[in-house]
């Protein structure tokens, strides 16, 4: 570990809006995250490096849990997880949404509660299902009719499983189409309008193994207004209504996702989660009482807006290549660490740390040393005109699917992760060295 000391003063400039609170200048030219100066974590640790502001993660952790006292909060894994950010969830008393017999594992093996677990996923294995049925999990949501039979099958005749069904709303809302998915046309959920969930859940009702205890609509990514949770509310607690009429049933739990909206880049909006909280609540407590259903348990799911804004990539700059009238500027780094800017166009605010630049800032492309044209991390962004090789450079709100889908492309190796806090660094997850990539390559 390390100690250092730096000012308490904090940078007041706009562009700095989008870095994680504990954000300071101790020198010109030099940010400091959790009080460890970025240019101490690249030489200490190398690059690329993932940086993770672990106050700032406990602090949104806790504005969820003042904002929807009443509700569960479930941190959705797949946005960013480790052990260290299983415990971190646990301590702050969320619970966990997973994908994934890996991301279960490691969370229960780290110690979290299985029984606070909520599994997804719109295809999951045999060993998903057996992993959670193993582990005890909390909650499975059910996204299609051919789950539920494989489902009370694994569970058996004398067992029994809290399950949840994902249903679809048919409202649009997300960042990009590729993370829409409240809509029919996309691979996710039941849909509601054709009666295809009432349908699924009049199966589940067949399985005496397995136990319904509420609804699951997930709308998608990246949603910075309110609008399309209320007409979610609106739209689910009909279908509640009339699994009521139908079948007597009382649903105690409704689970609305997550996909809430963060700012990548300075004047970007963000999804307000105190607003949101205030609305939701208004809107499911009148839906229900036009319905004349007692109002279910709340359940959220952030994922990005726990993680994304606690996180900072730091990349070395490696070519400077002046092309026609573009400047392409060439890092250490990629889309093997993050593919999203190629996945879905996404823009980000790059800095030079470590030094003042002298010359007037000039329009610049950052681009990864892969090996496709799309290889691009931020397009058309200033930084100062006499960037060059050796400069380092910061990327905020690098919390949230970036290392999560961090790949092997070229066989550079994912970057580490490294935890800051009260002017300490430590490391979470170390290099992929080339001796973990051999070891995997048993063939020959």
């Amino acid at each position: 570990m390390t100690t250092v000391h730096v000012p308490a003063s904090r940078p007041t400039a706009a562009d700095l809006s989008v870095w994680p609170a504990s954000t300071t200048e101790p020198a010109r030219g030099d940010l400091a995250v959790g009080g460890v100066p970025l240019t101490e974590i690249a030489d200490r640790f190398g690059t690329p490096v993932y940086v993770l502001d672990e106050a700032e993660v406990r602090e949104r952790c806790r504005t969820y849990r003042d904002a929807f006292p009443e509700a569960d909060i479930l941190y959705a894994a797949k946005a960013f997880l480790c052990r260290a950010m299983a415990h971190w969830i646990d301590e702050e008393g969320l619970g966990l949404d997973v994908c994934s017999a890996g991301e279960l594992e490691l969370a229960v093996t780290t110690g979290f509660p299985p029984d606070r677990i909520v599994l997804h996923g719109n295809a999951k294995s045999p060993r998903d299902l057996d992993t959670a049925l193993r582990l005890g999990v909390g909650r499975i949501v059910i996204d299609s009719p051919s789950e539920i039979a494989r489902l009370a099958a694994a569970v058996g005749p004398d067992g029994h499983q809290k399950v949840m069904v994902r249903v679809v709303p048919g409202i649009s809302a997300g960042g990009h189409a590729k993370i829409r998915t409240g809509t029919d046309d996309q691979k996710f959920g039941l849909p509601i309008a054709d009666g295809y969930a009432q349908h699924a859940i009049a199966r589940i009702l067949g399985q005496p193994q397995l136990r319904l205890t509420g609804l699951h609509c997930h709308l998608g990514s990246q949603i910075t207004s309110v609008k399309p949770y209320l007409v979610a509310v609106r739209r689910v607690v009909g279908l509640m209504m009339r699994l009521h009429e139908q079948h007597g049933l009382v649903l105690p739990e409704l689970d609305l996702g997550g996909g809430h909206g963060i700012a990548y880049r300075p004047g970007e909006p963000a999804l307000d989660v105190t607003t949101l909280a205030g609305r939701v609540r208004a809107e499911l407590a009148d839906a229900c009482a036009t319905a004349g259903l007692p109002v279910p348990r709340l359940v959220i799911e952030p994922g990005r807006a726990v993680v994304g804004p606690a996180g900072v990539a730091l990349y070395r700059v490696l070519a400077v290549k002046h092309t026609g009238r573009h400047v392409f500027v060439a890092v250490d780094g990629g889309m093997s660490d993050n593919p999203r800017p190629a996945l879905y166009g996404v823009r980000y605010a790059p800095r030079l740390v470590g030094r003042r630049g002298t010359a007037a800032p000039a329009g610049v492309t950052v681009v990864g040393r892969h090996c496709e044209a799309g290889d691009v991390l931020a397009s058309d962004v200033e930084l100062p005109g006499d960037v060059r090789p050796g400069d380092l450079l910061a990327v905020p709100v690098a919390g949230a699917y970036q290392l999560a889908m961090a790949s092997g492309y070229n066989l550079v190796g994912r970057p580490p992760l490294v935890a800051v806090r009260d002017g300490r660094a430590r490391l979470l997850v170390r290099r992929e060295s080339l001796e973990d990539i051999r070891r995997r390559d048993v063939g020959l």
